[in-house]
């Protein structure tokens, strides 16, 4: 980017006025990303550079290549969703209901994505 800024002071041209705010808008999502990591920690998958990497896209993947274990690691959401259900309606377990909301969250998100997935092959 320093580069094309002395380039813009010098002898601005069409193409490095469109390179430069290609590369401050990959800047500004890196920074998003960052911003978001350390507040949540938890990044938001929009940079090119980790978006491949989101679980969606993983699990997007997944059902392309590989539908039976796609489908596998689907049921065992859903028998996990059940067990995690289950755990906080038992007594026994009252000092780890915290992590059990936690996990039974988890469990929820993660099979929105599996029905998200599901809905758009349609």
């Amino acid at each position: 980017m320093t580069k094309l800024d002395k380039q813009l002071d010098d002898k601005p041209t069409a193409r490095a006025i469109t390179e430069m705010a290609e590369l401050r808008i990959r800047n500004l999502q890196a920074f998003a990303e960052l911003r978001s990591f350390n507040d949540t920690g938890k990044f938001l998958y929009k940079h090119p550079l980790i978006s491949s990497q989101s679980e969606y896209s993983q699990l997007e993947k997944l059902l392309k290549t590989n539908p039976a274990e796609f489908l596998r690691q689907h049921k065992n959401v859903a028998d996990n969703l059940k067990r995690y259900k289950s755990y906080l309606k038992r007594d026994d377990r009252k000092h780890q209901r915290k992590s059990d909301k936690k996990n039974l969250q988890r469990y929820r998100d993660r099979e929105d994505l599996f029905k998200l997935i599901l809905e758009q092959k349609k």
